[in-house]
């Protein structure tokens, strides 16, 4: 009887991990390779005008200048990191996921975000170069301790 319920359980959670790690959606099988270089990606970032409208914190950059202005601050405190994933898609394909923001029409116009695809306008390593340079923007919010009261 436990040899039988040990091998339920193991085949239950070898079809949870192939299910949760499978497929085009996922993000389990996505990897960037770790030579990213983030001083050359704020190059790329530059040089492809994308501090015109994002403001990344603690970059240094000049401030964005474009009107209406573009109210998705990269990098800063965050609750959670974003995934590579996340960032190379934003990149590539911006109207795949919009921002969350309370008036849409600062990002989009209609389901198009403002933000153009940078698909064929940046190598893969600006690309890669770029998410590193992102990546090392963020910071994780410190978790406050757990107070137990009675």
């Amino acid at each position: 009887m436990l040899y039988r319920s040990s091998l339920l359980s193991i085949a239950a959670l070898l079809m949870i991990s192939f299910g949760c790690g499978s497929g085009r959606s996922s993000t389990a099988a996505f990897h960037m390779p770790k030579d990213g270089d983030a001083e050359r990606g704020k190059i790329a970032f530059v040089k492809h005008g994308c501090h015109t409208c994002h403001e990344v914190a603690g970059a240094g950059l000049e401030r964005p200048s474009v009107e209406p202005p573009v109210p998705v601050v990269l990098g800063g405190l965050v609750d959670d990191r974003l995934s590579d994933a996340y960032l190379v898609t934003s990149i590539i394909d911006p109207s795949w996921r919009l921002a969350p923001h309370p008036d849409p029409q600062q990002i989009a116009s209609g389901s198009v975000s403002r933000m153009p695809s940078y698909a064929d306008r940046m190598t893969v390593r600006e690309v890669i170069d770029t998410v590193t340079f992102l990546q090392s923007r963020y910071m994780l919010r410190p978790v406050p301790p757990a107070y137990n009261y009675r």
